[in-house]
């Protein structure tokens, strides 16, 4: 993090003393991607600005032990917002921090830290990533206790309007509170399923964008809670209509210029572009385990549906895991169709990113793009053209974690070794539970 100059201290004061600020949020998130933060009243702002607040971290998931516990807060000045769904009378601003050890050194735990590190490798080789989220969810009714439920609260399909459309009225006010925070919406409509929505914001350097899905997500549901509703992210919430994915958009640009289109090559994607799409298919084993963090996401990733879990490229092909939009020049773009928005965004733009240095590092060909449809081939055929799955289950993608070496080197340690701590204990949950599905087969049939 670059040093705070006094002067821009000055400022932002000047400006939390013009904004009426009373309270301030420093958010941060855990390595599940999860927001976190410490209030503070106005009067600390400075010291905020200037030394960091201290924070226990023994009691977040996957940040310190008990002996290492004391962690600082530093606020990155660019990031400060009014939250303008606050529900008190007085004005609360936020900013978004990055965690730092008392010794003043990054903390190596902090899913921040780990994305720009990664960017300065970029930055090295002459790139800047720049990535675009797609994020869907469902907005559930809640029940009489006001305790979620999976009750659709509309019965719209795909970009319907009002009254099939109920939630309409709620979207738009997530939209004009993210606009109000500085987003720039593009788009937002009715999703494929009952109460199953999208809105989708403009493509930008990716660890802004990062920023970005996490206020996304924390305005989604607060707002949708003022409305009576719970907005979920969860990937797969109800069976046999569509799960919820976050297809994210990637790019590379160089001296200004996107570094994947070239004017004069097949399909006008430069040989950039081909190394980074067959770095990120030489390790999308791993990055599934950061992309598509819980067992339910792998009730999304079902092989024979139309779900993105064949590992395979294409120009313009949807049925491909990796597909190139159609848009050329500084648009040109890959599109991973497999995260899903329970994912940290900071570490799944970290592992995309490194994966597809890689692939320029070692100047990796990718496989032939498909232009068949995937989904009608036969699995003889998906054989024969060597198409492979993504895992199926959690415990395996974390062992392809774990048996990747670059991705646990970008990750780090402490990183990789929370998260297989947090697999290991939700794979052992999930099985030794007795589901639903089982009672309804078994109970009186044995």
């Amino acid at each position: 993090m670059s040093m705070i100059l006094p002067t821009d201290v000055t400022e932002i004061i000047e400006r939390i003393a013009k904004d009426q600020v009373s309270f301030i949020r420093l958010q941060f998130s855990d390595i599940q991607g999860l927001p976190k933060n410490v209030a503070i009243p106005v009067c600390q702002a400075r010291k905020a600005l200037t030394e960091g607040i201290s924070f226990d971290g023994s009691s977040i998931e996957g940040f310190a032990r008990i002996e290492e516990s004391d962690m600082v807060l530093k606020p990155d000045i660019s990031t400060y917002s009014l939250i303008p769904w606050n529900g008190s009378e007085s004005v609360v601003a936020r900013f978004i921090c990055d965690v730092y050890l008392p010794n003043g050194t990054p903390f190596e735990g902090d899913p921040r830290y780990i994305l720009k590190k990664t960017l300065a490798e970029a930055e090295k080789m002459g790139y800047t990533f720049n990535t675009g989220p797609e994020l869907e969810f469902f907005l559930f009714r809640l029940d009489a206790n006001g305790k979620p439920t999976t009750v659709s609260q509309d019965v719209g399909g795909y970009f319907d309007l009002a009254p099939a459309d109920l939630a309409e009225d709620v979207r738009t006010q997530i939209v004009l509170a993210l606009t109000g925070m500085g987003f720039e919406i593009e788009a937002s409509h009715h999703e494929v399923a009952d109460s199953q929505h999208e809105i989708d914001f403009k493509y930008g350097g990716a660890l802004k964008t990062a920023d970005n899905v996490i206020t996304f997500k924390y305005a989604t549901k607060s707002i949708a809670l003022r409305n009576g509703l719970n907005a979920t992210f969860m990937a797969k919430p109800k069976y046999g209509i569509n799960g919820s994915g976050m297809h994210v958009n990637a790019s590379l640009f160089r001296d200004g210029q996107n570094a994947f289109y070239d004017s004069d090559a097949p399909f006008q994607l430069s040989e950039t572009c081909h190394q980074f799409i067959a770095g990120v298919l030489l390790h999308i084993r791993a990055i599934t385990r950061i992309a598509n963090p819980t067992v339910n996401s792998y009730k999304r990733l079902v092989p024979g549906y139309e779900a993105p879990v064949y590992v395979s490229w294409s120009a313009q092909n949807r049925t491909a895991l990796i597909r190139v939009p159609s848009p050329r020049g500084n648009s040109t773009r890959m599109e991973l169709r497999s995260p899903d928005p329970t994912c940290n965004p900071y570490l799944t733009f970290a592992a995309i990113l490194a994966a597809g240095l890689d692939g320029i590092k070692k100047q990796l060909t990718p496989p032939a793009g498909v232009v068949q449809n995937i989904y009608e081939m036969t699995a003889e055929e998906r054989s024969k053209a060597h198409i492979d799955t993504l895992p199926g289950d959690l415990i395996t993608a974390n062992r392809d974690l774990l048996e990747d070496p670059l991705i646990c080197d970008v990750l780090g340690s402490h990183v990789i070794n929370g998260l297989n701590s947090i697999a290991q204990m939700e794979w052992d949950s999930f099985r030794t539970a007795v589901h639903p599905w089982e009672v309804d087969r078994y109970l009186a049939m044995y």
